[in-house]
């Protein structure tokens, strides 16, 4: 046998939804560009895209909408026991111990066929977002904020986060925030909830799995460690120095580098961009410049270029979001890509069941305890 650890660049699987080229730095979702569906798309159009295979007719799209704005809001005992947790939890131990808890309230809950499960997929990329927003609240002491009933899914969040009608610029970063995040092929958190599907687990049971996957801080924590390196360096004209200190002492500077892009990772495009303009727009680039300064010196030093994290901490922290938000709002996004994947492990199932090289002790000979030092 042939051992590769971490399974880097093992192709595990045969898939419709998701393409990486790390030599061109290409993305694309169901062949459609990830520039493109930045520039042109909404959440709820890719989350259709990535569901079906193709882009969605108007009267498609309409119907992903009305039925993500219905299913919003979560079961009144599920939002009870969000009530019950220590307001210490982490909003990722939260998000997994409530998605678990959703699939006790699945009206359809002993049905197992393509509609149904289509079904549950779109109640749970609509209800995520009222989570994670819930539990902001509650944990501060508040109600928390009922979803608007015909708001688009990134105005909507902004929404149910902070109280107000977000203005039409944050919703646009936002929904293409939502947008670039939704998928990215056989990711741990993808890959974990493949594993999960594959054993005909319920799509609660997979998601859960997903969520544990991602709440490491090697996968969706990055952005989290991302601002708070920020946070730390405070100014712009100690962040060359405060780098360089870093990695004299050995330290990991999080949202540098990717295990499949050569290049740049064409998400951080996007991103470095919308963090520009948001600083220019909130009068406070500080966040911006420093990205910049490290940037450039990251690659001079390492010659590591940003990746998603990277860029998608500060554009998050200037809209306002709390930092240990940052993780589950990339599961609000890859919710999408996530149902997706677990829709095409049921539709062409084979139980996912590697094998690991043994390199233990070949013959030890049982003794028996009395006689064991």
């Amino acid at each position: 046998m042939t051992t590769t650890e971490g399974l880097e660049d093992v192709v595990a699987t045969h898939s419709w939804i998701c393409d990486l080229d790390g030599t061109l730095g290409k993305l694309t979702y169901c062949g459609v560009d990830i520039h493109d569906l930045a520039e042109h798309s909404s959440f709820e159009e890719t989350a259709y895209l990535l569901w079906h295979g193709a882009l969605p007719t108007r009267a498609q799209l309409e119907e992903v909408r009305t039925h993500l704005c219905a299913q919003r809001a979560l079961p009144k005992r599920v939002m009870d026991l969000m009530h019950l947790l220590p307001t210490t939890t982490a909003p990722m131990d939260v998000l997994r111990t409530t998605v678990s808890a959703l699939a006790a309230f699945d009206p359809e809950a002993h049905e197992t066929s393509i509609a149904v499960n289509y079904r549950r997929a779109l109640r749970l990329t609509a209800r995520l977002s009222t989570i994670v927003t819930a539990w902001e609240h509650i944990r501060n002491g508040r109600e928390p904020i009922a979803p608007l009933p015909d708001a688009d899914h990134a105005t909507n969040f902004l929404y149910m986060l902070t109280g107000k009608m977000p203005d039409p610029y944050a919703a646009h970063v936002m929904d293409v925030a939502l947008i670039l995040h939704a998928d990215h092929e056989l990711n741990a958190s993808t890959f974990a909830a493949r594993v999960t599907a594959g054993t005909c687990a319920d799509m609660y049971a997979a998601i859960t799995s997903a969520i544990g996957a991602l709440s490491g801080p090697l996968h969706g924590g990055a952005n989290e460690q991302v601002m708070r390196l920020f946070l730390r360096i405070g100014e712009v004209s100690r962040a060359e120095s405060s780098i360089h200190e870093a990695i004299e002492h050995k330290e990991r500077i999080m949202g540098f580098g990717h295990r499949v892009y050569h290049t740049e990772d064409p998400r951080a495009t996007h991103l470095r961009e919308m963090s520009r303009e948001l600083g220019r727009r909130t009068e406070n680039s500080r966040w911006y410049e420093m990205s910049q300064v490290i940037e450039k010196y990251m690659w001079k030093r390492k010659g590591l270029r940003p990746n998603v994290d990277f860029y998608s901490a500060s554009v998050y922290y200037m809209l306002g979001i709390p930092v240990d938000l940052d993780t589950p709002l990339f599961a609000c996004s890859r919710i999408a890509g996530w149902t997706a994947h677990v829709l095409e492990q049921y539709a062409h199932n084979r139980l996912i069941r590697p094998r690991a090289e043994y390199t233990g002790p070949k013959v030890t000979a049982y003794v028996p305890i009395e006689q064991r030092v």
